[in-house]
């Protein structure tokens, strides 16, 4: 029975490290204050670089160029140069980019739902002080 125990608490852990070391992973790509955001206003099409500026409130030029280059390397955006008169950049997200769409829904329903919960809970607490 104490070695069932022990086998059966050694593979919880190494099930646990391993979801950490994925969580990692994911967290090294996707994470940071600004890459969702990229990913999700890029998810509504390809845009050039003052039009994701301009979409993603309070993105300085020199973060959205680190971050978009970032995601580049990560195999996440597609910049494609146009060598017309004026030359044209735009970013697109790749294939491997809309993989995380499902854990975006799941995230933005939650985020959603933890506004709602915030609110009614503030809404409570204004309403037993008056």
């Amino acid at each position: 029975m104490e070695d069932r125990k022990k086998k059966t608490v050694l593979e919880d852990d190494a099930e646990c490290k391993g979801q950490l070391n994925a969580i990692g992973d994911a967290l090294y790509v996707i994470g940071g204050k600004w890459k969702l955001r990229i990913i999700i206003a890029l998810m509504h099409g390809k845009s050039r670089f003052n039009e994701l500026q301009r979409t993603i409130a309070g993105i300085s030029s020199k973060v959205l160029a680190s971050e978009l280059k970032e995601l580049e390397l990560n195999g996440f955006v597609r910049r494609r140069v146009y060598t017309q008169t004026p030359i044209v950049i735009e970013y697109e997200l790749t294939d491997y980019a809309l993989t995380v769409r499902p854990v975006l829904t799941v995230l933005s329903e939650w985020g959603s739902m933890h506004r709602r919960k915030i609110r009614q809970v503030m809404k409570q607490e204004f309403e037993s002080k008056a």
